[in-house]
């Protein structure tokens, strides 16, 4: 199975499984196409590399990661403080509104408002955190 089959494979049973915040209820979150995810994925470069702090954190590594735990990148205290784990049904709910998921976050994008768009970011996410060649376990 190639890579890229496997990431959106993967990426469509994250998608499908995970849960969010510890306590919520299960919200359903839509596969996603990789490919326009990574097109999508231009607008959040203006702040975030793959593989290295820039004004926001990096992303290799997102998924299943504690928001606020890359090392040397100051996080606001509301996103030290929200308990959150970066699954792609999180991801969702945070990239329909920043701001509004987490009060006080230094993140001043706006969200994604097609649920479509959001899943086809967090599918190329998923698949491009799978990749050793993009994202290499440090």
């Amino acid at each position: 199975m190639s890579l890229k089959i496997f990431g959106t494979a993967l990426a469509c049973l994250l998608v499908a499984a995970c849960s969010g915040k510890s306590g919520g209820g299960e919200t359903a979150v839509v596969a996603g196409n990789a490919t326009h995810g990574k097109e999508l994925y231009a607008q959040c470069q203006a702040c975030h590399k793959l593989t290295e702090n820039f004004v926001g954190p990096h992303h290799c590594g997102l998924i299943g990661r504690a928001a606020g735990s890359v090392p040397d990148f100051e996080y606001s205290e509301a996103m030290k403080a929200s308990g959150i784990t970066w699954t792609p049904k999180t991801l969702d709910e945070f990239l329909t509104s920043p701001i509004a998921y987490v009060s006080g976050t230094k993140m001043g994008f706006a969200g994604f408002d097609a649920a479509s768009d959001r899943a086809d970011v967090i599918a190329w996410l998923v698949q491009v955190n799978a990749d050793p060649a993009a994202c290499p376990k440090s």
